[in-house]
Parts: structure tokens; C-alpha cells; sequence
């Protein structure tokens, strides 16, 4: 049976952070991190907590890739304050931090009610807003881990692109060419159906039209707007649908490397198009197509779409090699079996066109070096 789930309420626009004045709560929990408060973003949402009469608790500690230890903190305070609304502002850092808090906290006790979820991406790039999967960090163990459950996907999440306005060009960037790494992968993976594809498709256009005008003019409002669009499209896509290796191997390259999410799908991202051209190549010649570049024939569709990926990604200043990335060859190398191991275990591997051996996962690594 194919189907396609969507929950979250999507409010968007410059009058959508009122929705918050509507939400019936006893006590708000928001999940963000240090920035947004220097910002004065955390503020804003205060401001209209304080106008539907809600009271609230900042907890701010979040880091870049959440940890256990974050997560297992701000649970335990949660708790206490016994909230019945959790906030996510942030990146996907705090959007994955305030799922994973709201999940634990509600397995940690059975007198815990679901918390109603929101969340105000303020980077255009993670989709964390509608999907089901909340990402920590296990720092001992080196790896990233994906928690998958229906319970993790927000109730609703407000779309105002003025909280990316201020997001810097290789932040830009980087988020970016998440969503169009989302996008792709969803329209290209196992489960891909009619209606991801839709979702998928509008994402891809969106950000081949819109990522570099954001990339080049933080204030060009449009582009900022229809990138926080593609991305939260990209996210019900992938969420339907699976991803594939490309987020496998970003993923291992964050837990051990600790390289940024999007930038690592923005060098994988070619090389894995190259991996599964022979099992799906006619997608890739789709995309082609859509976005009008030269694809009389699944090859040429194929290289088509690489360039066209390694062309925004020189113009934003982003390498094509993961040696590029400040990781020293010895320690890549020394760690090229465990990253292997680590992609097949990973979630997002089922989704992949191709079924990938360890040889063939290790060979792909050593390629992208």
C-alpha cells in the first residue's frame, strides 16, 4: 500500500507568528540556543506568549548536532516546569533538540501528556519542522544518532523568512543545498510516490531559482521566503518517502568529523547522483528536464544535473572533495571502515535506489576524498 501522511499545520506569512496568540497552554517550554537570544528573536516569541497569557521558560543551552547530555537536560527540565507547549526556535540543532526532549520526557513518565510541538525554523534547510526524525549526538561514540517516531512530528510550525534574514551567505548556503539534497533524494528514493514527488519537484525548482539570489542578498525577502517554502516541502517529501547515502555518509562525516549537515550533503551530493545514475537515472533526467538543462538521454540528464549541483556549489564557495573539508587524509582513512559500517546501519540508507555494499559505500568515500 503506497500513502502519504501530512500532520503539521503550516502557518506561514508575515502575520503567521500570531498563531502563537491562539494556542490554549498552561505553561510554554522554548527550545533554542544562545544566538537567538542575543538576537532578540527568542523576544519576538515571547512577546506573543505574554499576549495570550502564557507563561514561559527559555532553555537556551542547545549546541550545534544536539547531544545525548542536551537533550537528557533539557528533558529533566521540562519536567519540572511541567510544560504543556515546547517552542523549538532555532536551526535544526533546536528543532531536533526540543523533539527529542518532548519524546523522552513523554516516555520518561506516564503522568506526562504529549506536549503540544511547534516550530519556527529560522534556517532554510532541515525540514525538522514537518518531518518525524530528530537527530543527537552521541559525542563518546562518534555518531549521529536518527530517532524515527511519529510522535516527533510537530503539531505546527510557523514559516516567517524575516528569521532567516539575517542568516549569513555560507550558512546560506550550506542550509540550502540540504534542501535541495532533501528534495532529490526524496524524489529519487525506493519510496518515493505521486505525491512526493510533487513536493519534491516544487523544492528542487525552488531552490535552483532562489538559493543563490539568498546567497548573493540576504535582504531579497522573496527568496528568502520561497527557500523556507522548498524546504519545509522538501521535509513532507522526505518524510513520506526516506532519503538515501548521501545523508548516511553526512551523517557519519558530523559524528566523527564533525562536519556541518548541509555542507557535507552539498560535497556528497554529486558523487552519490554518479553512484545511483545506473538504477535511476531517468529520475535524474527528469530533473533535468524540469529545470531545463541538456537531457536528450539518461546520461546526458545525468551529468547535467552533477554540473549543474557543482556549479552552485563553486559559485557559494563550497569544495568537491571531502579532503577540502580541514579532515586529515590519515585520519579520513583510518576511519573510512567505521563511517562504511556506520552508513549501513543508518536509517536513511533504506531509501537509496541502490543497494549499497560496504565495498561499494567504502569505494563511494574514497572517490569523494
Amino acid at each position: 500500500m503506497t500513502q502519504f501522511y501530512g500532520k503539521t499545520k503550516i502557518c506561514y506569512g508575515e502575520d503567521a507568528m500570531d498563531a502563537l496568540e491562539h494556542l490554549a497552554a498552561r505553561q510554554a517550554f522554548i527550545v533554542t540556543d544562545q544566538f537567538m537570544v542575543t538576537t532578540g528573536f527568542v523576544d519576538r516569541v515571547k512577546s506573543h506568549l505574554d499576549r495570550n497569557g502564557v507563561p514561559h521558560v527559555v532553555f537556551a543551552d542547545v549546541e550545534s548536532d544536539p547531544s545525548l547530555e542536551t537533550v537528557t537536560t533539557g528533558a529533566k527540565l521540562f519536567l519540572k516546569h511541567k510544560a504543556d507547549l515546547i517552542i523549538a526556535l532555532g536551526g535544526g540543532s533546536p528543532i531536533d533538540a526540543a523533539k527529542a526532549i518532548a519524546y523522552f520526557a513523554h516516555k520518561a513518565s506516564d503522568d506526562v501528556v504529549k506536549p503540544t510541538l511547534v516550530a519556527i525554523p529560522t534556517t532554510s534547510g532541515t525540514g525538522s519542522e514537518v518531518t518525524d526524525i530528530s537527530v543527537v549526538t552521541d559525542k563518546e561514540k562518534e555518531i549521529k544518532i536518527p530517532i524515527s517516531d511519529e510522535s516527533l512530528i510537530p503539531d505546527i510550525a510557523i514559516l516567517d523568512a524575516r528569521f532567516t534574514r539575517t542568516l549569513p551567505p555560507a550558512v546560506t548556503a550550506a542550509t540550502g543545498m540540504d534542501v535541495l539534497t532533501h528534495a532529490i533524494e526524496a524524489y529519487t528514493s525506493r519510496e518515493a510516490n505521486a505525491f512526493t514527488s510533487i513536493y519534491a519537484r516544487y523544492a528542487i525548482r525552488y531552490v535552483f531559482e532562489y538559493l543563490l539570489r539568498a546567497f548573493r542578498n540576504g535582504d531579497d525577502m522573496e527568496a528568502r521566503e520561497h527557500m523556507l517554502l522548498g524546504s519545509c516541502m522538501a521535509g513532507m517529501a522526505f518524510n513520506n518517502s526516506g532519503l538515501g547515502i548521501t545523508h548516511s555518509i553526512a551523517h557519519s562525516l558530523g559524528g566523527i568529523f564533525h562536519v556541518p549537515h548541509g555542507l557535507a550533503n552539498a560535497v556528497i551530493l554529486p558523487h552519490v547522483i554518479r553512484f545511483n545514475s545506473f538504477d535511476v537515472g531517468i529520475r535524474y533526467q527528469e530533473i533535468a528536464q524540469m529545470l531545463s538543462l541538456p537531457a536528450s538521454t539518461v546520461e546526458e540528464g545525468t551529468a547535467s544535473l552533477i554540473q549543474a549541483v557543482v556549479d552552485m556549489n563553486d559559485t557559494m564557495g563550497i569544495p568537491h572533495r571531502v579532503g577540502a573539508l580541514r579532515i586529515e587524509e590519515k585520519n579520513f582513512k583510518s576511519h573510512l571502515d567505521a563511517m562504511a559500517h556506520n552508513v549501513l546501519e543508518d536509517i536513511c540508507t533504506e531509501g537509496n535506489p541502490r543497494r549499497p555494499s560496504h565495498s561499494d559505500i567504502l569505494e563511494l568515500l574514497q572517490k569523494a576524498w
